[in-house]
């Protein structure tokens, strides 16, 4: 192996070019070429790269002479030209190797055969082949045989020498090709040596030696065949084998140079650490020791601060200090379980400072209950402000620390019971002003109010409502400062949360101090300081510093303006903070840098709790505007209980109803609650009132109805007036009567957007009993749909009862009328017509007073009108009906003969003229026309019916004529009365037509 390594070259890249990219390995410079007993052959990757890659005019130019004798090429290679063309590697073959590497000329240009070379043929090589044929038979012969070795190393006879071992590989029996072949195995070592077929039981024979030999020889032959295929496997690798060597020594060579390089490295790496690593390890190692020691000092001190809990604590309760209490219990017991845990001087404390928490939590409880009954009782004279709220602030933001959340319901029960004194002082206060009412003998308040009058009464209504209202306010605003302190805690919270969400991100976060132990949290739930200074903090104990905590509240301030001022000149553990809140809370120094006492932030109330105590805050408002409002119903129902509110009058009503809207009103804005107690009580109170109205109102109405002689009134000039102001749109009574009034004269007709309206007396105060309605409506709104229900009744009451009375003759008997005449007729359909003229606007009123959803109830104005339509269509029937039964009975004895006109033609223009006569004046002009017209209409019927009966016929004769004289009198007569000269009569229909 020693010879093979110093004869054999070791393979190197070449220093650059494509020498070093494809594997192109050079012999040592020092080495002869030519004296190598071995060159190894290269494979053809090494010796013939796809492309050239390297330096191009290194692979073009060709090798020199003089240089590169000694060195191996490329041109020293043993492989052949077809063998690169050959290259296994490529997918095919390329076509244009030549011209791709030489150009096109490579293959067009023709080789001129050399002058100096001469023509060989055939017959030249006769002589040798001659002499050589006999050999040759010979060495094929010998070559069918033994294969040659150039044979075996062509691709071909290896492939029949391979295919051949495996024959014979394949006889050797499989056994010995397993991998856990052994001979120890018996089964193993039966079935090579089966001793079965040539043993016997009698000794050795001759067959038995022969099986022997046989089996011998079989195994030896095994070996031979298995010699040689190994023997065959090592030749075909041997160049690999003789490479694997070759790098194996230069690895070796390698090894020992890196061996020295690290030997050198660790003799300079023990020069540094002597050098520059002892010396400065030695005074951290110092500076270490030194910090413990500073540690267990601070550590000591801690304790020294802890020791003084109690007392600090008895201090701050003394001066009402929960807030400052329950911290330093807080970050003292967290101080316990952490930083002091296990030591036995204070197994004790955290028992006793659990007890003294709880202690604090029922004086908590019992100072927020004193404090709220003597803010809600306080007298409503003072001010709105909130009472104490520094004192308020510490007392809610340590029952929020102690999660004592039902604190809102101690607020409640006092509310109420405040509530109810509030209307007992209002009334008790306003009584004993009153001389006329007997305290001593009308013991009962409620007995006390129905006594009053009704203004007495109300003004201390209104007292009562200013007394609520200030309530409201002053609960208002202290649940104000309530909400602030839940919503100042939550969103403390929050931000909590974010910083240490961003603290576990890895973003920075507010630099607190290096030099600190311990922290302590304050109630927004954020680390103040982690301790305090080491060395250069003064003196003192937790005493000093319970000492100078003031009894003095500060107030809260908002969590965006953060204030750094200590909660004392001397604190001593930083955990004591003012009654206001934890938001005061400040870094503090221990005596000599001890540490700060931690609160855990466990013990404040998740978010889901603050935000049910911020909302149950919004509740109790609404609670305050609930409770007011039940207090000023039962107020209410109190006086209305004997009736009195139903016999209020209208105005009195009125500002009832305005008193309660506008306390209503401002309990809303204040509250933002629309509490619907008192409003329904007032709506109770209005239906009653509403009931009253209408029925004396009806009652009215019935009663001049019942006097009404149906004839024309006089109309004052407050009534002219009274109509004039709707005509302008103002649809409501006049407050008072205008001066000179009573001056002027009253007029025969009431002027109505141009008309004249002859009317009775009961249409003029109707007109006023439904402005009336209007005006309570204008007043109450929420009685809007309940009157427009009774109006629309009366408005029914008053046609019914007309009809009856008028069209039905009940005026015969109600007052004593001898008959009903035409006039009274007409005088009640132009009433009638009045009334209709009204409806339209009495519902344009009501339809702005009603909501959208209650439009369905303006359907009652539609009815009514149709139904006085109909009465005014009856009326103008009943007018036509009289002539009718006039024609019938006058006509029925009517005959044709002289004297001309005749005697029934002059009744009957006398009767028309006394028609109208007592029409004229009362129905405008085309209604009296449409009357005669249809009057006419009946009178040409019955005529015509008289002619027919008297066979009288237009044919000229002596009766057609005497008819035409009476029907020319006829129609002279009836155009000659007033508004109808131009009436149509059409006298020609009298006559039959002629077939």
């Amino acid at each position: 192996m020693a010879s093979s390594h110093s004869s054999t070259p070791v393979p190197h890249p070449s220093g650059s070019g494509s020498g070093s990219s494809h594997g192109i390995f050079r012999k040592d410079k020092d080495r002869d070429a030519s004296s190598r007993p071995y060159k190894p052959a290269r494979s053809l990757p090494d010796v013939c790269p796809m492309e050239p890659t390297g330096d191009a005019r290194r692979l073009c130019d060709g090798p020199s002479v003089v240089a590169d004798q000694h060195r191996w090429t490329v041109y020293n290679s043993k492989v052949n030209l077809p063998a690169a063309l050959n290259d296994p590697r490529l997918a095919k073959r390329e076509s244009d190797f030549f011209t791709k590497t030489w150009g096109l000329d490579f293959v067009e240009t023709e080789v001129m055969p050399s002058f100096y070379l001469p023509n060989i043929t055939k017959e030249h090589f006769m002589p040798y082949l001659q002499e050589t044929s006999q050999r040759e038979k010979i060495h094929e012969r010998c070559k069918s045989i033994c294969p040659t070795k150039d044979e075996l190393d062509s691709v071909t006879n290896i492939t029949n020498n391979h295919d051949k071992s495996r024959t014979e590989l394949e006889q050797v029996p499989k056994i010995f090709m397993k991998p856990d072949f052994a001979l120890d195995d018996p089964a193993t070592f039966n079935a090579v040596l089966p001793w079965s077929h040539f043993s016997v039981a009698g000794g050795k024979g001759s067959r038995d030696a022969a099986s022997s030999r046989l089996l011998q020889e079989k195994l030896s032959h095994y070996l031979d065949v298995v010699e040689v295929s190994i023997a065959q496997q090592i030749s075909l690798r041997s160049e690999a084998f003789f490479h694997a060597m070759s790098s194996q020594h230069e690895l070796q060579d390698r090894l020992r140079e890196t061996a020295r390089a690290v030997a050198v490295l660790r003799e300079r790496t023990a020069a540094i650490q002597r050098v520059m690593c002892e010396g400065p390890l030695r005074a951290l190692r110092q500076a270490l020791t030194r910090s413990n020691c500073v540690k267990l000092q601070n550590k000591l001190k801690l304790m020294a601060a802890v020791h003084q809990t109690q007392p600090t604590v008895q201090l701050l309760l003394s001066t009402s200090e929960f807030v400052g209490a329950l911290e330093l219990i807080a970050t003292t017991q967290e101080v316990l379980q952490q930083e002091l845990q296990g030591i036995l001087s204070f197994r004790h404390l955290g028992s006793q400072l659990c007890e003294m928490e709880k202690l604090i939590d029922k004086m908590m409880i019992a100072d927020f209950s004193t404090y709220a009954r003597s803010d809600l009782n306080r007298p409503l004279e003072e001010d709105a402000h909130v009472l104490e709220k520094d004192r308020l602030e510490s007392l809610v933001f340590g029952l929020l620390r102690q999660r004592k959340l039902d604190f809102l319901e101690i607020y409640s029960e006092e509310m109420i019971a405040a509530a109810k004194g509030i209307v007992k002082q209002c009334v008790m206060s306003t009584v004993s002003q009153i001389d006329e009412i007997d305290t001593e003998v009308v013991v009962k308040l409620a007995d006390q109010m129905r006594l009053m009058t009704f203004l007495q009464w109300f003004e201390l209504l209104k007292s009562v409502f200013a007394s609520f209202i200030l309530f409201l306010r002053r609960i208002k605003a202290t649940l104000s400062v309530i909400r602030n302190v839940v919503l100042e805690v939550l969103d403390s919270s929050q931000r909590s949360r974010l910083a240490e969400a961003a603290v576990t991100e890895g973003s920075p976060g507010p630099a607190l101090p290096r030099d600190s132990e311990v922290a302590y949290l304050t109630h927004e739930g954020m680390f103040i300081s982690d301790a305090f200074a080491e060395a250069d903090q003064p003196a003192g104990g937790i005493t000093a510093a319970a000492a100078a905590v003031g009894p003095e509240p500060r107030n809260l301030r908002p969590p965006q303006q953060p204030r750094s001022e200590p909660c004392g000149s001397d604190s001593a553990s930083g955990t004591t903070e003012s009654s206001s809140s934890r938001e005061h809370t400040t870094p503090s120094s221990t005596p000599g840098g001890g540490a700060t006492i931690t609160v855990s932030e466990d013990m404040m109330p998740t978010d889901l709790e603050l935000g049910r105590v911020a909302s149950n805050i919004q509740e109790l408002l609404y609670t305050a505007s609930d409770v007011s409002h039940d207090r000023c119903v039962k107020f209410l129902m109190a006086r209305a209980k004997d009736g009195s509110l139903e016999r209020l009058s209208s105005s009195e009503f009125v500002c009832l109803s305005q008193a309660v809207e506008r306390f209503v009103r401002d309990t809303e804005e204040l509250c933002r609650r629309r509490s619907v107690s008192l409003r329904g009580a007032l709506q109770s109170q209005a239906n009653r009132f509403v009931h009253r109205f209408h029925e004396e109102r009806k009652t009215k109405l019935s009663l001049l109805l019942d006097n009404e002689r149906w004839k024309q009134a006089e109309v004052p000039a407050e009534f002219q007036d009274l109509v004039n102001s709707i005509a302008d749109g103002r649809i409501s009574l006049p407050d008072k009567k205008a001066t000179g009034t009573e001056d002027r004269k009253p007029n025969d007709y009431l002027s109505v957007d141009g008309q004249k309206y002859a009317v009775v007396g009961t249409v003029l105060l109707l007109i006023r009993i439904f402005l009336e309605y209007c005006q309570c409506v204008n007043d109450i709104p929420s009685i809007a749909t309940d009157m427009l229900t009774r109006l629309s009744d009366l408005l029914k009451h008053f046609n019914s009862r007309s009809c009856q009375l008028v069209l039905g003759a009940g005026a015969l008997q109600v007052v004593g009328l001898k008959t009903i005449t035409t006039k009274n007729l007409a005088l009640a359909s132009r009433c009638l017509q009045l009334v209709v003229h009204y409806i339209p606007i009495i519902r344009a009123h009501f339809e702005t007073k009603l909501q959208p959803k209650q439009y369905s109830v303006l359907r009652h104005f539609d009815h009514i009108t149709k139904d006085y339509n109909d009465h005014i269509a009856e009326i103008s029937a009943k007018l036509v009906a009289i002539m009718d039964s006039l024609f019938e009975k006058v006509l029925s004895k009517y005959e044709v003969k002289a004297p001309m006109p005749s005697a029934c033609f002059r009744n009957i223009c006398k009767q028309m003229a006394k028609m109208h006569e007592a029409i004229y004046d009362l129905l405008p002009e085309e209604q009296t026309q449409m009357l005669f017209l249809r009057i006419n209409a009946s009178f040409k019927l019955y005529l015509k019916r008289q002619l027919a009966r008297l066979s009288v016929v237009n044919d000229g004769g002596p009766q057609h004529g005497l008819v035409m004289v009476d029907v020319a009198f006829y129609t002279g007569n009836v155009q000659a009365l007033k508004s109808l000269e131009t009436l149509d009569l059409n006298m020609a229909e009298i006559w039959e037509l002629k077939r």
